[in-house]
């Protein structure tokens, strides 16, 4: 199934058919991305969107998913790090933040989207939603909606058509770890220590 964006109930048909525990495309601040929201258990529903994503892709299990959120505020449900004052401000936007989850050494990379629709739906799912640049693994990120609907049309619930995103850039992506700042990847948030 394929809507445009732009049709006034695309936020609620796309969140509708995430909380029924579905895989969708939809458009971020940056390129297209596979979503589904996160693991977990709510509301007596268990969602596991992480291993079916990955299925698609051929994604390595190594390789974390990262998690968007509705919020700014929102990252403090998942840690305790505090995030400088000069990162945070940079959400919402392109800036992909890792740090360690609550009460574990494991950590998670979170996003809040520049993209107020993205937002929309996400809070209209009541959990954080995974994001991931809709490829196979190791193929180019594909930037036209002709080329993701003839690819993965047949392996997604929904792709949301809001147009080709050519020469988009990616998020950047900054780990937050034991008081150290370190940039990973410059994308299109340019972040300068």
């Amino acid at each position: 199934m394929i809507c445009r964006k732009s049709e006034k109930d695309s936020a609620e048909r796309t969140a509708a058919l995430l909380k029924a525990g579905k895989v969708v495309i939809i458009p971020t601040d940056t390129v297209y991305g596979f979503s589904g929201i996160v693991d977990t258990e709510t509301n007596g529903f268990s969602y596991k969107t992480d291993a079916v994503i990955r299925q698609i892709k051929g994604r390595a299990e190594t390789k974390p998913l990262i998690q968007l959120l509705a919020a700014p505020d929102d990252v403090y449900k998942y840690t305790d790090t505090q995030i400088p004052s000069d990162l945070l401000c940079k959400w919402p936007g392109a800036l992909t933040i890792i740090v360690k989850n609550k009460n574990s050494e494991a950590t998670t990379a979170f996003r809040c989207p520049g993209d107020e629709w993205l937002r929309q739906v996400i809070s209209l799912c009541g959990s954080p939603v995974y994001s991931t640049s809709v490829n196979r693994s190791g193929c180019p990120v594909l930037s036209s909606i002709k080329e993701i609907v003839n690819e993965f049309e047949d392996e997604c619930s929904l792709i949301v058509d809001s147009g080709d995103t050519a020469n988009a850039l990616p998020s950047t992506i900054v780990s937050v770890l034991d008081g150290k700042v370190t940039v990973i990847r410059q994308g299109a948030v340019k972040i300068s220590l």
